[in-house]
């Protein structure tokens, strides 16, 4: 016969009900003590005890259904209160099953959705960003969010609380074991506190700097009578434009201006690209050269000392990438906006021997210096380092040029310095020796490149305190930030172009042979198309420079020369080309089954652009894995900030990049896709 279990007290209340049995039993062990001391005491005693465990015994089982009783009502009228506190719990409150059915909600919960929690209704059809996939996946996560409902905005925490064995007491609602949870929601309305950080995020006040980026040429340009006007009206454009979103305007120099306003008009200024860039441009009452200015501006979080440090970060960075720009920086990284114009190449070489005087010093102080260029060396790169050499070998220092792939364009000029017996055998290194060489006394050059990735041995960098650049593309955020000396002139032709400037203030009375100086030259008309493109009047100073160091032209030409399979890749790289929203030429290079395609994709990338109506030209080329795009323009297209959103840069006129894949025609898509978006935002 199945035994009824009987109901009992548990816990400390049990043991609250038992204290008067174990009290009679330390009274009775007394009495016994107190009997063997007195009998007649002890008697007496024994009375009294015996009264007491007879009314501790009729109290406890007496009182013991009484109190079994009350404790049933009070857990009953405690579990109505309880749900009553829920019930009218001034936080929004709510219990979804794993599926994100809502399975009850408090009454804030259901004023918030104007809604009953009739049906069982899902909460994701209210908050759709209420949904499974955000749910916590472990028991006891928290899970916090923003969710917007109606024209209220909510914190939103989420807890996975277990309900292991609700399926065993309770029948009117079943769970499956694995699932025996639910999600508890709760909602914190954030609009006050979201506006009032907004309307004080907005109060921040946004630090700026203002350059006229060709001050002296303009001034040169315009009659004497007229440069106070010319000025005068710039200053105008500077000051209307700033008035308009309620800022203010400090001129710290001639060309130099402070600016100040508040972060809620930054969207506005963003919003119209910067039209003050156009605007100064526009300014003309005779003057041959357009103003450029370029803005930088910070926007610092936490104190406004940081904000001015963001903007002249900024306006460092425009005028290294050429000016007529804005740039902005904040804490998440630099924003660029305009860049159409080319800045014009000033012709002082003050800079030029200002550099030079200090890479002098840092040749003095070193033993061994390493100078690398890009990854694929291209003829400026070599050209570039073989200078350098030229300049350590002139203060008797020793220079090795990092190297590790020597490309088929660049072959009959590598190969002439193999040969020739008055070079040291060990001048070229790969990248694994000069890491075993390079020391706390060594130096690295880096010419052709800024940006530590793209050099031939990144690792080399931090072998050494003491890192060089020349470059002549514009920076971009990832530029080699431990470089003592940085000479970065957008403006310059090639680098073969700033070493050569450089050559002729490192010692006096240079002497160049006559293969380094064809090697210079080289990379000077290489870069410039046979000096077509980018050349200014440094340009030609700096070729003339090498003709009298004895440049040999006909070397030169004889030297990059195309065979026969690497023209009829040229050609066959060009009739594949597609003419893309009437003005841009897009070209594919695939299985063209020669040394060097990235090399003739370019030349094909020039050779486009001399077709009509076409403003920019791009060549994708397969390469070693890899996907390498050329884009050329002349003029009107900026192809480096396209190359930017690929993850390349370059030159305005003259930029490239690169796709970890050889998908072409995903390749082709991403570039199209750049372009539609840069048409869209009117960047073209």
């Amino acid at each position: 016969m199945r035994e009824k279990e009987k109901v009992h007290l548990t816990g400390q209340l049990k043991l609250y009900m038992q204290f008067p049995a174990v009290m009679a039993i330390l009274l009775i062990g007394i009495n016994l003590g107190i009997y063997r001391m007195n009998q007649k005491a002890g008697t007496i005693l024994f009375v009294f005890v015996l009264i007491y465990v007879v009314m501790v015994g009729m109290m406890y089982f007496y009182t013991k259904s009484i109190v079994m009783k009350d404790l049933v009502e009070f857990a009953a009228q405690y579990g109505v209160v309880q749900n009553v506190l829920l019930k009218e719990l001034s936080i929004p409150y709510a219990i979804l099953l794993d599926d994100g059915k809502a399975v009850w909600m408090n009454k804030e919960f259901e004023q918030i959705l104007h809604t009953k929690a009739k049906g069982d209704p899902y909460i994701s059809k209210y908050m759709p960003e209420l949904n499974r996939s955000i749910f916590p996946k472990e028991m006891d996560d928290v899970v916090h969010m923003d969710v917007y409902y109606g024209e209220r905005e909510y914190r939103a925490t989420l807890r996975r609380v277990s309900v292991e064995g609700f399926s065993k007491t309770e029948h009117l609602l079943q769970i499956p074991e694995e699932k025996e949870f639910f999600v508890a929601v709760y909602l914190e309305d954030v609009t006050e506190l979201n506006q009032y950080i907004k309307a004080t995020e907005e109060q921040r006040l946004v630090a700026g700097l203002i350059y006229i980026d060709n001050y002296d040429e303009v001034i040169d340009s315009v009659e004497e009578v007229r440069q106070s006007l010319l000025i005068a009206l710039v200053d105008r454009k500077i000051n209307k434009y700033i008035a308009k979103v309620d800022g203010i305007v400090k001129k710290m120099e001639n060309d130099k201006y402070f600016v100040v306003f508040k972060k809620k008009y930054f969207k506005q200024l963003e919003e119209d690209k910067f039209s003050l860039l156009d605007d100064v441009k526009g300014v003309n009452i005779g003057n041959g050269i357009p103003a450029t200015l370029s803005i930088g501006l910070g926007l610092g979080n936490d104190a406004y000392a940081q904000s001015y440090n963001y903007a002249r970060v900024a306006i460092d960075q425009a005028l290294a990438r050429g000016g007529d720009q804005a740039v902005i920086k904040d804490a998440h990284g630099i924003t660029y906006y305009g860049g159409k114009r080319e800045q014009t190449s000033k012709n002082t070489r003050v800079k030029a021997r200002v550099k030079a005087e200090a890479l002098r010093e840092f040749i003095t102080l070193k033993d061994k210096i390493f100078v690398m260029g890009h990854k694929l060396t291209d003829v400026d790169a070599f050209g570039a380092a073989i200078g350098i050499c030229r300049a350590a070998q002139a203060m008797e220092k020793r220079a090795y040029i990092v190297i590790n792939e020597v490309s088929a364009s660049l072959r009959p000029l590598y190969e002439c310095y193999e040969k020739d017996d008055s070079y040291p055998k060990d001048m070229f290194l790969r990248s694994s020796q000069a890491l075993d060489m390079a020391d706390t006394n060594s130096m690295v050059v880096v010419v052709d490149t800024n940006r530590p990735q793209m050099t031939e041995c990144e690792e080399l960098l931090a072998k050494t305190d003491t890192v060089v650049v020349l470059d002549h593309h514009r920076q971009s955020n990832d530029k080699i930030e431990s470089a003592l000396l940085s000479y970065v002139e957008p403006y310059a032709s090639s680098t073969c172009e700033m070493v050569s400037e450089i050559l002729q203030y490192i010692v006096d009375d240079i002497k160049i042979p006559k293969l380094e100086a064809s090697s210079m030259y080289a990379g000077i008309m290489i870069d410039t198309n046979n000096f077509v493109n980018r050349t200014g009047v440094r340009t030609f100073e700096a070729a003339a420079f090498l003709r009298r160091a004895g440049a040999d032209i006909t070397l030169v030409r004889k030297m990059f020369r195309d065979d026969m399979e690497s023209y009829q890749a040229k050609a066959e790289i060009i009739s594949s080309a597609e003419v893309y929203h009437e003005i841009f030429a897009i070209a594919k290079g695939v299985d063209l089954h020669i040394e060097s395609p990235t090399i003739i994709g370019a030349q094909a990338a020039n050779e486009l652009l001399d077709i009509s109506q076409i403003k920019a030209s791009f060549v994708l080329t397969e390469y070693n894995g890899r996907i390498y795009v050329s884009a050329r323009s002349i003029d009107e297209v900026n192809v480096q900030v396209m190359m930017e959103k690929l993850g390349g840069g370059g030159h305005m006129n003259a930029s490239g990049a690169q796709f970890e894949h050889t998908n072409m025609n995903e390749a082709v898509a991403a570039l199209k896709k750049v372009i539609d978006d840069m048409i869209e935002g009117g960047d073209i």
